[in-house]
């Protein structure tokens, strides 16, 4: 027990006094976070000493914690407490201690120079820290100095360590440069004190890179230095000596990774391709590895392979433009081309047998959108150049593509084939690129290949080569608009001729057809080819996604020329279902699909077909519905209602989904009498009902039902009408029972869709009342725990006052308690939740009340607010909706207006506490739209809420100074018109109110 008192004591040293920052207590909370088992005691030990590296007195305790006597942990916790205070806190170092500060740390290096190398790299971080800090004004030679005083023969170290020493701090000096938190204006300044500090740097790494007597371990890190040097955008001609040191370097083993990282990281650099003659002269570096290449693929080397082929890519990559106007250089930069198309099709199966080719493929991208990009003429002279090289490449790539041997690809893991597919993604994704620049003639080619293989006689060919060049019709299909290609009919005539004995070619054969199915909308005389195979395929559980897909693309694309087939698919379709061939998810695509298909149907041969196609689910519903509810029967009932749902999001004989593809297309009249979707629903509504009853308190059978209604509302729209009442009463009863998001969602929609029609006022206007008093009364037992009602709550509510304002009218709709209701969810800790209360209470600004303009008679504007005159200019958003939903009702929705008079000041002080920090800086635009809301339509009020709000000390957050409050709140006041720049502002208030403003941490927000 004393034992574990003392732990936390150490742990708990963060809420004591600073004085508890002590040698003996780091030391203890350094033992406890490496050695203690317990994860609670680790965590209270890491939080404690992270307070203690930004103590004040981290000065006195970290040098002694770097003593000899000390073991590495300990040091390094010093070191890095060293580092964080220079880095962070540099302003609190007085001027005439950066002489000693900066010699103690040099001292430091010299001892660990042959030490701990972890702790060695956390002193460099350290001192370069320190240097960037003080360059160029208080230390204007800083890199020469280090040179000079490392250099220095009376060091008792050994000139090996003491070169290494200072390879290491020469090596993160420009690494420290890129994360510091160095204001912008010192960032210029140092990046060019470092730029002219380069003359003393590369001189030295050249020295020690072609010095024969130099060791590995140097020149390795000679290799190091120069790659985070040259990412400071030195000129590549000044380091161009040290890149060809660097290809030297690459025929030695133990320094080729060092050596291909400097040289890719040099020859990357943005700026380099100001300087075309040393990248000219780099080219015959690059093109003199092919033999090292050679033998590396030959030998199975693939890492030599791949850092070639890095080097390779990099060049051609980031300077193709800067090459391709070289025009007198052409042939040289083509065989650098021809390097890269020999490592895209560098033998073997990507990922088991070689890892480099997936490098090259955005080369070619760049490459081509660099000669599409000259003038016609140019382009003219280097499209007779490339197009061979880009019909080699898609040869090179559809071999690429190839699935291996069936034996062999049966021994490759899981991981291996998933990194197969991404692969052909990515060259599928080329391929599609590539006809920008190939056109129809690449589809030629492609069918040209294919039409010889299924043709020839003279040797039997392979499934693998077959599938390949499908694979790159496919690729292009999908994207490109291939309606007016004269091969596809063709293909279509060929694909019933393959001989499918493989489950990737069949995938493939259908993936295939799918992607022309847009083509078979147009060509209908063709279905009838494939259709067949599409419909055999369905039978087949390892074709259950590719089979299911292509059925449902050419039900949706075709469906005005599939009633002669629409008996067979129905058939084979509710075959497949009845045996359960596929899986939950592909059974719900099929049921899409033929929502599409009976989409073009006359009414009664719908009716016909839905009878025989879910009388069996009914059924088996009718009986699970007399159960006792158990895990196996609702899985049963949520795919039962599952199948509905889908069927009926997709069944739309009044064919909404084409108007807006214009007339032309809706070829089928509108039936006349009730829709068959909402026949149907009647029919089962008393079944569902009898589910609901003894499944009401399971979540996802409710959000099933639920599913049911709204996709049948959004596809039918106003054809649901019939089903309104009745659906409202059946919500109701839900909701006052159990209360769930799926009801309130639902609601929403309907509110959304039939609130504004008189005929169904009523129904919905009771369904919302009644929403909204038990959704009152969960919030008086507690919401914390309902974070999905309260989220949907917030959202049927903004949309009613979008809506249909006329909602919150009535006498019985508690306002003011909605109103606290959502202050409260603008504390909760979910995104989502917040969103939507904040988009709450911009609709109710947008609401008249007392303090907004009203009219009398014909028109008339006068203002009554015993605040004053508020909201002088209203916005065209507001003006509009006053005028074409409010204005009529002003006189009664002042129940609105005078709950942000009474309670608007608690719900100023809730946005002020979120933009505190007791919100996500990711919410910040949500708040500033409330504030925004408030100073644009209640300013008067605002101007004294906000004063009295931010008057408090520490309020929203210690960190503030009554000016910057002040500040704040004057922003705000003023700007009522752009609402882009009081986002701005509360940007800037909340990283005031963190401790954040200026820091790196939040360059980007």
């Amino acid at each position: 027990m004393e034992r574990r008192e003392e732990q936390l004591g150490a742990a708990g040293a963060g809420a004591a006094p600073a004085l508890d920052f002590t040698v003996e207590n780091v030391e203890k909370a350094l033992h406890q976070l490496y050695y203690d088992p317990n994860i609670e005691n680790k965590n209270l030990a890491q939080k404690w000493l992270m307070q203690a590296q930004v103590s004040p007195q981290a000065w006195h305790f970290s040098w002694q914690l770097l003593q000899p006597d000390k073991v590495p942990e300990i040091q390094y916790f010093g070191a890095s407490a060293l580092h964080i205070k220079i880095s962070r806190y540099w302003s609190d170092i007085p001027t005439d201690q950066y002489e000693s500060l900066k010699a103690q740390l040099f001292t430091q290096i010299t001892r660990f120079a042959s030490g701990s190398k972890i702790v060695l790299t956390r002193l460099c971080v350290a001192l370069a820290s320190l240097a960037l800090s003080m360059m160029p004004d208080a230390w204007p030679c800083a890199v020469a100095d280090m040179i000079r005083l490392f250099q220095a023969e009376d060091s008792p170290v050994d000139s090996q360590g003491r070169c290494l020493a200072l390879l290491e701090l020469l090596t993160v000096l420009p690494e420290e440069f890129q994360t510091s938190r160095l204001p912008q204006y010192r960032k210029g300044l140092v990046r060019t004190s470092l730029a002219v500090e380069c003359g003393a740097v590369f001189p030295l790494l050249e020295q020690l890179l072609q010095q024969p007597s130099s060791p590995s371990c140097v020149r390795q890190k000679v290799l190091k230095c120069f790659s985070s040097w040259v990412q400071l955008e030195v000129p590549l001609q000044d380091c161009e000596a040290l890149i060809q040191a660097a290809f030297a370097a690459l025929q030695d083993s133990e320094l080729f990774d060092s050596s291909v990282e400097a040289i890719v990281n040099a020859i990357s650099q943005p700026d380099a391709q100001r300087y075309v003659n040393t990248l000219l002269r780099l080219i015959p570096l690059v093109l003199g590895l092919q033999e090292q290449l050679r033998q590396a693929v030959q030998n199975g080397d693939m890492e030599t392979s791949h850092g070639i082929c890095r080097i390779a890519v990099a060049l051609g990559e980031n300077h193709s433009r800067a090459l391709l106007d070289q025009v007198e250089h052409w042939q040289s930069f083509l065989a650098l081309v021809n390097m890269i198309m020999f490592c895209t099709g560098i033998p073997g199966h990507y990922p088991v047998n070689e890892t480099t080719s997936s490098l090259t493929l955005t080369f070619w991208y760049t490459l081509q959108d660099d000669i599409l990009s000259f003038e016609a003429e140019k382009q003219a002279v280097y499209q007779q150049v490339y197009r061979p090289v880009y019909f080699q490449l898609v040869d090179v790539l559809l071999h690429k593509a190839q699935f291996p041997p069936d034996e062999e690809y049966g021994f490759w893991s899981s991981d291996e084939k998933e990194q197969f597919r991404i692969y052909r993604v990515d060259i599928s994704d080329t391929l599609m690129y590539v006809y920008e620049m190939l056109g129809a003639e690449l589809l030629s080619n492609l069918y040209d290949k294919l039409g010889r293989l299924l043709t020839s006689s003279e040797e039997p060919y392979s499934w693998q080569h077959t599938e390949a060049l499908l694979y790159g019709f496919q690729s292009i299909a999908e994207t490109i608009d291939v309606n007016y290609s004269d091969v596809v009919p063709g293909l279509i005539g060929l694909i019933p001729r393959i001989s499918i004995s493989n489950v990737q070619l069949a995938d493939t054969v259908m993936f295939t057809i799918g992607a022309l199915s847009e083509w078979l909308a147009d060509h209908p005389v063709m279905i009838n080819n494939v259709l067949p195979l599409v419909l055999h395929a369905l039978g087949n559980p390892e074709l259950s996604v590719s089979s299911v897909s292509t059925l449902k693309k050419i039900c949706r694309e075709c469906k005005y020329d599939l009633p002669p087939y629409a008996a067979n698919i129905v058939a084979v379709s509710q075959d497949v279902l009845m045996k359960q061939i596929h899986k939950t998810s592909q059974c719900m695509w099929l049921m899409q699909a033929l929502g599409f298909l009976l989409s073009a149907l006359q009414v009664e041969e719908i009716l016909k077909n839905l009878h025989s196609l879910i009388s069996p689910y009914i059924q088996q519903l009718e009986k699970l519905a007399e159960e006792i509810p158990n895990p196996s029967n609702k899985l049963a009932i949520v795919h039962i209602l599952g199948l509905l749902s889908n069927l009926f999001t997709t069944l739309d004989v009044s064919h909404h989904e084409d108007d807006h593809e214009g007339p032309e297309l809706r070829k089928l009249p509108v039936p006349q009498g009730p829709n068959p979707v909402v026949v149907v629903l009647q029919q089962v509504f008393q079944l569902i009902q009898k589910v609901l009853s003894k499944w009401l308190n399971d979540a996802q059978v409710v959000e099933a039902v639920c599913a049911i209604f709204e996709k049948s509302v959004k596809t039918l729209l106003d054809d649901f009408a019939p089903m309104v009442p009745q659906l409202c009463e059946m919500l109701g009863r839900m909701y006052s029972t159990i209360p769930q998001a799926s009801a309130l969602d639902l609601t929403r929609q309907l509110v959304h869709i039939f609130a504004h029609e008189p005929a169904h006022f009523p129904p919905i206007e009771a369904l919302f009342l009644l929403a909204t008093s038990v959704t009152l009364t969960l919030f008086q037992q507690g919401p914390r725990d309902h974070p999905d009602i309260v989220d949907s709550f917030m959202q049927l509510l903004a949309q009613a006052l979008k809506r249909k304002p006329d909602l919150f009218l009535c006498e019985r709709l508690d306002v003011k308690a909605v109103f606290q209701c959502a202050v409260l969810a603008l504390k909760f800790p979910e995104a989502p939740t917040v969103k939507a209360s904040c988009g709450f209470f911009v609709s109710s600004m947008l609401t008249p009340g007392p303090c907004a303009p009203r009219t009398r008679g014909g028109g008339v504007v006068s203002r009554s607010c015993p605040q004053g005159e508020v909201g002088r200019r209203w916005g065209s958003r507001a003006s509009h909706l006053l005028q074409t939903e409010l204005l009529p009702r002003c006189g009664e929705i002042e129940s609105v207006g005078k709950v942000v008079q009474e309670d608007g000041r608690m719900l100023l002080i809730a946005v002020l506490e979120a933009i505190g920090g007791q919100a996500s800086r990711s919410l910040m635009d949500c708040f500033a739209d409330i504030l925004f809301a408030l100073n644009k339509h209640c300013f008067s009020l605002l101007s004294v809420w906000i004063k009295e709000a931010l008057q408090p000390p520490g309020f929203p957050s210690a960190r503030l100074s009554p000016e910057q409050k002040d500040t704040f709140s004057q922003q705000i006041l003023r700007e009522r018109v752009n609402k882009r720049r009081v986002k701005e502002m509360v940007k800037e208030f909340t990283l005031l109110c963190r401790g954040l403003h200026g820091t790196d941490y939040t360059a980007d927000y």
